[in-house]
């Protein structure tokens, strides 16, 4: 998948203007919060956010921000599924979990030296998921994003059990973004 199709599915998904009372967001379009948007610059109601400026912020904060462009290079779906989750959750979140599960696929550094879990792609984390893939193959990729997945629905159970609010949403976060 490409970063424009990875981009256009994300908007897809997010659709348009929502201001959920639950949401400690507040008013959201295109999956951009306004704290983001006033972030970027943009002033004007969040109704009027378009798809595009909502696109630039987006592949501002969750692609390019925390270098899930190198994630590509060396697996399109990994990049895919971090930058969905990013949308979500914020950038670091899930390349804290990538690094993780990189670690614990290591079988005790003997593919490749472990990474520091900072949350930030970099030189280390690349070559160690290019180690990864090269010694697990396809299998490697699908038991990664698995991992990933299943991190992710850890993470949206402990956000409905910390906050009831959330309940409202975490049967739709997992709808819309886990795939096994």
């Amino acid at each position: 998948m490409t970063k424009d199709g990875i981009f256009n599915a994300i908007l897809t998904k997010e659709g348009g203007y929502v201001n959920h009372p639950n949401d400690k967001g507040g008013p959201t379009n295109w999956g951009i919060t306004e704290a983001t948007a006033r972030s970027h610059g943009y002033t004007r109601d969040m109704r009027d956010l378009t798809r595009q400026e909502a696109l630039e912020i987006l592949e501002a904060d969750y692609w390019y921000g925390p270098r899930f462009d190198l994630i590509a290079t060396v697996s399109p779906s990994i990049a895919a599924e971090l930058c969905d989750t990013g949308v979500n959750m914020g950038p670091s979140v899930q390349a804290k979990w990538l690094q993780r599960w990189l670690n614990a696929f290591n079988n005790q550094q003997r593919f490749y030296p472990d990474i520091i879990t900072d949350g930030h792609i970099g030189p280390r984390t690349v070559s160690a998921l290019k180690s990864f893939i090269a010694k697990r193959g396809s299998e490697g990729e699908n038991v990664l994003l698995r991992a990933l997945n299943c991190s992710q629905g850890q993470r949206y159970l402990e956000l409905a059990e910390q906050r009831p609010a959330n309940e409202s949403f975490v049967y739709g976060w997992l709808r819309e973004r886990v795939s096994l």
